[in-house]
């Protein structure tokens, strides 16, 4: 998945977000090939789960988690962001198989998934929903009213996941909204906290298999992550939430990945 990541966005010619697709590579595995009910060849079969990749910008870590589960070809991953391709720079629910909603702008994808969850368990489905968000999207109020509804409606089959990398697009997320101690704050919305190693799927999962096992609330994994991991010519670096790299940089990334 990195490699793909590496490769769609470096081929698009265009400033693409390696750093924030990079910190939730592990956390989309673990849900796609090893946790969630789906069928790729049946992308809207109604007792899927869904997905909500609430910070968009990671969009090229999706497309390379619905490209190797089977919902399209890889080649289309080197058309990423081309005209007319079915992979745009943030996920297009009309355009890319697999892709739930279309999401970009910050602080709405908890919502959707809640009302996603609150109308599956309107139609007596045993389905689960979760969003991925960002920690620098927190800052948006947004997520904090849909935290606070979803609590209220006890709507125990909504697993959040926080990819919390401490890097937002103008830097670090504390210089720029102080958001400890959140897992306390989540807590106190009412929701269930995992604190997790997102790096790691030996954590990952038996937290989500613990999620799924909440009955009475909402639930979150705080996934501590690291932005650009993989590559350690890029990792914890803000310059590359959003950048265009060289030649050399992009040589010099994939051996960075082969040696991990």
């Amino acid at each position: 998945m990195r490699r793909h990541i590496l490769r769609m966005i470096h081929a698009s010619g265009t400033a693409g977000h390696y750093g924030g697709s990079l910190s939730c590579v592990e956390v989309l595995a673990c849900l796609f090939f090893r946790h969630m009910r789906h069928r790729p060849a049946d992308p809207h079969w109604p007792d899927r789960d869904r997905f909500v990749l609430s910070k968009g910008h990671a969009a090229p870590a999706l497309y390379a988690a619905l490209a190797e589960a089977g919902y399209f070809p890889l080649e289309h991953l080197d058309r990423y962001k081309a005209f007319g391709s079915i992979l745009q720079g943030h996920p297009d629910m009309l355009l890319t198989p697999g892709v739930e909603m279309s999401t970009g702008s910050l602080g709405q994808g908890l919502s959707a998934a809640l009302g996603m969850a609150l109308a599956l368990r309107l139609d007596g489905r045993d389905s689960r929903v979760y969003a991925l968000l960002g920690d620098g999207e927190l800052d948006e109020g947004s997520v904090w009213e849909a935290a606070m509804a979803a609590a209220h409606h006890r709507v125990s089959h909504l697993t959040a996941i926080l990819d919390r990398n401490l890097l937002q697009v103008t830097g670090p997320t504390e210089a720029s909204m102080r958001l400890e101690p959140v897992a306390a704050k989540w807590q106190a919305f009412g929701w269930e906290v995992f604190p997790v190693d997102g790096h790691d799927p030996a954590a990952i999962l038996p937290a989500l298999r613990a999620a799924g096992e909440v009955r009475d609330r909402p639930s979150i994994l705080i996934a501590r992550t690291v932005k650009g991991k993989g590559i350690p010519s890029l990792e914890g670096q803000t310059g590359v939430h959003s950048c265009v790299l060289s030649q050399e940089q992009y040589a010099e990334a994939l051996r960075g990945l082969e040696q991990c």
